[in-house]
């Protein structure tokens, strides 16, 4: 079956009725975590763990909406790793980036204090 007649079959009144309570679901799913991220951000927990919590829970919200809003859960493997091998590296060049920062940071913070 291609793409388009999957597309085609999702509004037909069988499967409509069941694709789009998925969607439901998804939305409710992240409203919930959306909810859950701005009820943290008010608590005392550390701002190294809400970074980390932050930043997985989007990672989460960013996968449901790519594979369900986005529908690439029904295409090929092919063109889903075309999408996601991407930005699978875009993340790795940032989280290097800021490693090298850090790296820099601290360098320039320890030569000032001796000079």
């Amino acid at each position: 079956m291609t793409t388009q007649e999957h597309t085609a079959d999702d509004h037909s009144e069988t499967i409509g009725p069941k694709a789009r309570k998925r969607l439901w679901k998804v939305f409710w799913l992240l409203l919930a975590i959306t909810l859950f991220e701005v009820g943290i951000s008010f608590t005392a927990i550390p701002k190294e763990v809400l970074k980390i919590l932050f930043i997985g829970l989007t990672i989460v919200k960013a996968y449901y909406i790519v594979f369900f809003f986005m529908h690439m859960k029904h295409e090929k493997v092919h063109f889903a790793w075309s999408i996601l091998l991407p930005f699978i590296l875009i993340v790795y060049f940032i989280y290097m980036m800021m490693t090298e920062g850090n790296a820099l940071n601290y360098i320039r913070t320890v030569f000032e204090n001796h000079i």
